[in-house]
């Protein structure tokens, strides 16, 4: 059995009376994309960093490919932090190849993975180009190819789609999925559920801290009853005693809403409709998101986040 890319145990950070981060565990197999997912200020960066031993926990384990210590196997890992920044005189291609010979590429290889990068991704006509003169979806999409440069086999990308356009927003997920197609495995944090939903086979929702949840995103929405909406003419008290049904209740728009019990089949509920001559006029099935059992698990902190 493979063992896990990164394992936290029992994870604390404080900072005084303060703490950033509580009693966190959880485990990221290899070859997955891993969502942390959470509002502003839940703790996501601080983990990452103490993950990366840029900072160390007040207290608990934390084991990074087989490592106490990420600094032992910084070579294979790659980096995106939360506060963007490039050198503005470089040339595109020379931030990237730059960043590869930091891990250890020799330069020959590191400029030809550079433009190999480059192309891959829609930016080989600005190669050339000095970063100050990039856009900001452009200048972010080449710091991330410079964390990637070395091809680490474990990636983590802090806030990786903030700023970015829907076309930029894309290619950052292009990228992601390239990776774990490659076996590699990527951790990502984000408080936009919708990148999570697309992306991630495993995720752990965290606020104040503290985790709420750790599971694949299907387990999620189980969290959250499944719900038909019903408009029809006729009575549905047959319904009612259907053992899939938990509650119906009326709504605004003159429909009922049945929520169903945990695995039930919607199905069972057109055709005990039709076994009791009730003759629906509209009916539709609402699976639970992501963004649902977000708001559900971590209350007023989760307006910010979005569908986007």
């Amino acid at each position: 059995m493979t063992a896990p890319a990164l394992e936290l145990s029992h994870v604390t950070k404080t900072y005084g009376d303060f703490t950033a981060v509580n009693d966190l565990s959880l485990s990221v197999p290899t070859g997955c994309v891993y969502g942390f997912l959470g509002p502003n200020g839940a703790g996501k960066t601080t983990s990452l960093r103490m993950i990366l031993e840029i900072i160390r926990p007040t207290s608990g384990t934390i084991t990074v490919l087989g490592s106490t210590s990420a600094l032992a196997v910084r070579g294979r890992i790659g980096y995106l932090p939360e506060e963007k920044g490039l050198y503005k005189k470089m040339k595109a291609w020379a931030i990237i190849a730059y960043f590869a010979t930091l891990k250890g590429m020799s330069r020959r290889a590191a400029k030809a993975r550079a433009y190999e990068l480059l192309k891959r991704y829609g930016l080989a006509d600005f190669a050339e180009a000095r970063t100050e003169a990039l856009s900001k979806g452009m200048g972010q999409k080449v710091q991330v190819l410079a964390a990637i440069a070395h091809d680490p086999e474990f990636v983590i990308l802090d806030e990786p789609f903030s700023g970015l356009d829907p076309v930029n927003q894309t290619v950052m997920e292009e990228i992601i999925t390239d990776l774990r197609a490659r076996g590699h495995t990527v951790i990502f944090s984000t408080h936009v559920m919708a990148h999570a939903e697309r992306l991630c086979d495993r995720l752990a929702i965290i606020a104040k801290g503290r985790k709420l949840f750790d599971g694949t995103p299907e387990e999620a929405r189980q969290m959250l009853p499944r719900r038909v909406q019903l408009l029809t003419d006729d009575g549905i008290a047959p319904l009612r005693d259907l053992p899939t049904v938990s509650a119906i209740s009326s709504t605004a728009n003159g429909a009922w809403q049945i929520e169903l019990r945990a695995g039930a089949d919607v199905q069972a509920i057109l055709q005990a409709c039709f076994t009791h001559n009730i003759r629906p006029r509209g009916f539709r099935f609402d699976e639970p998101t992501l963004h649902d059992v977000f708001v559900q698990l971590v209350g007023p902190d989760a307006k910010e986040a979005t569908h986007r």
